[in-house]
């Protein structure tokens, strides 16, 4: 995301300073030597003239360049930097999105047999959405325009169906003056013609053109904003929830978009929706409905239509995936996508309602900041449901009575039907010594047709009443089978450790625990259904404390954030979930209190020198050790020969490293480091500055949704190969924060409701790219969950076991198995610190317990008041994501020791990954000059030859006037 700050513009002239006097000097002198020339003759004054402009001239391409080749050289590497997509490389990323999409795209009921169609019959398709559907989301997600778009109609003609293009060319008609919800801007219209609108010829056309009706219905969001919870509001241009993206196009014509009763939210039917669906299933006995959305919306209505027989989930589908839906309908592909996330009957019931998108403290406002040109003051958001996030509530939820299951969920978490029918049968499981456990499932297709199957394995841990909060249902692992034709079985085997079911105890050990109990471990269709379970036995309570950390773990896990729980209280499995009103309740107080505001650190009260430390020791710089950075390629993060190199790097080298990390990795002369590109885009890989950018894929969720760690290996490969085609070394992604609410706009960017299913996918995409040299930043670390106020100094409140278990889980498994090696930190805050500042964060956990090598990167350095280069890199931070002065991207404190420990400290984590990156291997590496430096030098040569040359003309010319004068004498 880009946003200037008037901040940032003064910034940019403060470092040009030098350069625009300089230029002030020069015209003054030309003036004057204009002035001069006056009284010389014609053939003087033309000379003298020609020397003043050409003057001019030159001092301004000497400013410009010293503009360009100062503060302005990254933005102009990066604007005439990167390659370009071999045609064969796009091609195959192509033919991949659609093999992600026929596995994505979940079949949620199917009655009567209904699906698959004839592929080559005719299909009236209902919805405006048919006609402009959703395709990935907003903002740094969206789609290149630079490559074909296969919309959703054409996917259903290229799979042989013929289509009513009367009723297409109604929608589009009817939506021809109106806005239209495209792929890089976020509108929450839905301009559904009125049912009124349907003449009677256009029905009765569509009944004689076939007796099968399709709706479909869309929803889109995106970086920015999160989703309405009040449509009526947003309808009369009273929603407020502090984000900006909420300026809509509905008020242009309120009268058109009348759709919403006052209360209604954005992930339920309009009553104008409600009315086509009225029409449609009063007017066709067999309906197929298709939600186009990645964010779960209320679905309760299709159990109102006995008509509709048949519904699909269709995540956004990427460049080319509406191909895969064509082909599912069809019978082509037997559809073998499983939910990522719950779908429940009302979203309005949901733990986090009443506590999500954030609130502004009314004691804070010495603190204010500023955000898109707006005064901003610390806002909170309190994580009051724990642990029992997604599924993980709604199944302890009904364990212990608190609701009843088929009136609350929909479709389960890891659900999702097929063509043909499938067993699953759980072997004996084995232990090894070693404490991992092995599980083998034989899968069977029982039914007719050809199809994948997906094997989920949940544990439920023993749990005391009061006792550590624990979940009845836990994904710990899950595979994919390959292609089964009928009859056919494959056995899919599974090893994890027993440590991987233990539970943080927050407020007995302080760490993890693996208590002595029987653990069921089940092999289920969905996070509800159970297919097979076997018991194991834990005869001894284990303590994962720091002389017995877990195996995965460089030290142990112990409490880190107790300062991030806040006043708040938590739900709690109790008596029954006794506390869930008082938990779930909307905050009672808006008033920071007093110890807490006391913590707060933002831009007006952070100064480094508080945190020096007396004992540290300068370190070198600027030394001549005769070392460049190529030399340390492949040698090992801890190897003697790093202080060597370190030693060489000058002040002003680690000052830029730090401060210009904007989309790149800046140079760095006194260790022959070179410019590196980094690349924005959770479903490509785009380059925000030559506008060059990959195939897009399908969003996160539909990635997930195909619960195929081998697609997801195969999209990181391509991503990869397609950076590197584009000189392109590090990539903005993958983006894994948590599902926390069906309301998040970027909930299309992140894979799931469950950590364990968006590790993993991560972790294999990560490791795609890293074949090809492209480390990628997974992001946005962490509690990153919602857009709204995210910039606003958004203090987030969480339990440590909630932000262990849930909320860092993904990132956990992405450095441990994916072997992530960048990472993106974020704007909000983690309790009273900002997340990039946070010790605890990004260097405790992250480094030391996880064992991450590597850098971090802040989410774009807009400031708004709270981002600071030198609080970051004293707390595990690396460098800024932008790439202009601004007020505090370069370290104010760079003499202290205790400052040059930490620019150093930082400096080596870029080193490291970038020298073990694809920019320096020596098929890539390129010292050189760029050439736009290049150009400008010869511009300056030209320039500075004809001023000498019209220099000695002139003085030549003078000199032959002097000595005509004196010979007349």
């Amino acid at each position: 995301m880009l946003s200037i700050n008037m901040s940032d513009v003064i910034g940019v002239l403060e470092s040009c300073k030098a350069q625009l006097i300089f230029f002030g000097v020069v015209l003054v002198l030309a003036v004057i030597a204009m002035i001069v020339c006056r009284k010389m003759d014609k053939a003087g004054k033309f000379m003298v003239r020609a020397q003043s402009v050409l003057a001019i001239l030159l001092a301004l391409v000497i400013a410009v360049n010293l503009i360009c080749f100062g503060p302005m050289s990254t933005m102009i590497t990066l604007a005439t930097g990167s390659g370009t997509i071999s045609e064969e490389t796009s091609a195959e990323a192509t033919e991949l999105v659609s093999e992600i999409a026929k596995e994505g795209i979940v079949l949620l009921k199917n009655e009567d047999n209904l699906l698959p169609l004839s592929g080559n019959s005719n299909l009236n398709v209902f919805g405006w959405a048919s006609t402009n559907p959703c395709y990935g989301g907003t903002g740094s997600g969206a789609l290149n325009d630079a490559y074909h778009t296969v919309t959703l109609l054409e996917g259903l003609e290229n799979a042989g169906f013929s289509l009513n293009t009367e009723l297409s060319q109604f929608y589009t008609d009817y939506r021809a003056d109106r806005p239209v919800v495209g792929m890089s801007s976020q509108d929450w219209t839905l301009p559904e013609p009125p049912a009124d609108t349907y003449s009677d010829t256009l029905i009765s056309n569509a009944q004689s053109f076939s007796d099968t009706a399709m709706v479909v219905i869309t929803r889109v969001g995106g970086e920015g904003a999160d989703l309405p919870t009040d449509m009526a509001a947003v309808i009369d241009g009273s929603w407020n929830d502090g984000t900006s993206s909420y300026n809509s196009s509905f008020t242009n014509n309120s009268d058109a978009y009348d759709e919403f009763e006052a209360g209604q939210h954005y992930l339920e039917l309009s009553h104008t929706e409600k009315d086509m669906l009225d029409l449609v299933c009063s007017s066709f006995d067999n309906v197929v409905l298709v939600y186009n959305g990645a964010n779960t919306m209320e679905l309760g209505f299709v159990d109102d239509y006995p008509q509709i027989k048949s519904v699909l989930w269709c995540p956004g589908t990427g460049q080319s995936g509406f191909n895969a839906l064509g082909e599912i309908l069809s019978g082509a592909v037997n559809p073998s996508g499983k939910t990522a996330d719950t779908f429940v009957y009302d979203l309005t019931a949901t733990p986090t309602w009443n506590n999500f998108f954030g609130f502004v403290y009314d004691n804070m406002s010495e603190f204010a900041g500023e955000s898109f040109g707006s005064a901003t003051s610390p806002s909170f958001v309190n994580y009051v449901e724990g642990i029992y996030v997604g599924y993980r509530f709604y199944e302890t939820a009904a364990t212990e009575g608190l609701i009843d299951y088929d009136t609350t969920v929909q479709y389960p978490f890891g659900y999702g039907l097929s063509y043909t029918t499938f067993s699953q049968e759980m072997a004996p499981i084995s232990v090894a010594s070693d404490g991992t456990i092995t599980v083998e499932v034989t899968v069977t297709n029982t039914g007719d047709v050809a199809g994948k199957d997906v094997v989920e394995i949940y544990y439920n841990p023993p749990y005391t009443n009061g006792g550590i909060e624990k979940a009845s249902a836990n994904l710990i692992t899950f595979g994919k089978t390959q292609m089964l034709e009928p009859g056919a079985s494959e056995t899919l085997s599974f090893t994890f450790n027993q440590e991987d079911m233990a539970s943080y105890d927050t407020y007995g050990a302080g760490c993890y625990v693996l208590e002595a109990g029987a653990y069921v471990i089940s092999i289920n269709a969905d996070s509800h259904t159970v297919l097979d379970a076997q018991t194991y036995t834990v005869n001894q309570t284990i303590t994962y404390d720091q002389s017995n950390p877990r195996s995965t773990d460089q030290v142990a896990a112990v409490n880190q954030f107790a300062d991030v729980e806040g006043n708040v209280t938590y739900l709690s499995r109790a008596d029954g979930f006794a506390n869930y009103a008082e938990a779930t309740a909307a905050p009672a107080s808006l008033t920071m209190p007093e110890d807490q505001k006391a913590a707060f650190l933002n831009n007006s009260n952070y100064d480094p020198n508080n945190y020096n430390n007396e004992s540290d020791v300068a370190p070198t710089t600027g030394a001549s050790n005769g070392l460049s950075l190529v030399d340390l390629r492949g040698v090992d993060y801890d190897d003697p020969q790093w202080d060597s190199l370190l030693d060489q790097l000058t002040v002003t080298d680690m000052s830029e490293l730090i401060a210009m990390g904007g989309y790149q990795t800046a140079a760095a002369k006194s260790v022959d480091k070179v410019n590196t590109y980094d690349c924005d885009g959770p479903a490509s890989i785009n380059n925000n500055f030559t506008q060059v950018g990959s195939v897009g894929f399908p969003s996160a969720v539909m990635i997930a949704s195909t619960w195929s760690q081998e697609l997801a290996l195969e999209f990181g490969r391509s991503i990869g190969k397609m950076a590197d085609e584009m000189d392109t070394s590090d990539w903005y992604a993958p983006a894994m924060n948590t599902h926390r609410s069906a309301f998040a706009g970027r909930n299309f960017e992140y894979y799931s409701e469950d950590g364990v299913l968006s590790g993993k996918i991560a972790s294999q995409a990560i490791q795609g790219a890293k074949e090809y040299g492209v480390y990628a930043y997974m992001k946005h670390f962490a509690l990153n969950d919602q857009e709204a106020r995210r910039c606003e100094m958004l203090c987030t409140w969480s339990n440590e076991q909630a932000i262990r278990e849930i909320y860092l889980k993904p990132f956990e498994i992405s450095v441990k198995e994916g072997g992530c090696q960048a990472v993106m930190s974020s704007f909000n805050y983690v309790g009273t610190t900002w997340a990039g500042g946070c010790n605890a964060l990004c260097n405790v956990v992250l480094r030391d317990e996880w064992g991450f090598v590597g850098m971090v990167l802040t989410d774009y350095f807009g400031v708004y008041g709270y981002m600071n280069s030198d609080q970051a890199i004293r707390n595990g931070t690396d460098f800024c994501l932008v790439n202009y002065p601004t007020a505090t991207n370069y370290v104010k404190d760079s003499t202290s020791a205790t400052s040059l420990l930490a620019m150093r400290q930082a400096c080596k984590n870029i080193l490291y990954t970038v020298v073990n990156s694809r920019a320096y291997a020596p098929e890539n590496l390129n010292t050189g000059m760029p050439g736009w430096q290049i150009a400008f030098i010869v511009v300056d040569v030209i320039l500075a030859a004809a001023f000498v040359a019209l220099e000695v003309g002139t003085m030549k010319k003078y000199g032959k006037k002097r000595a005509s004068a004196a010979a007349a004498k």
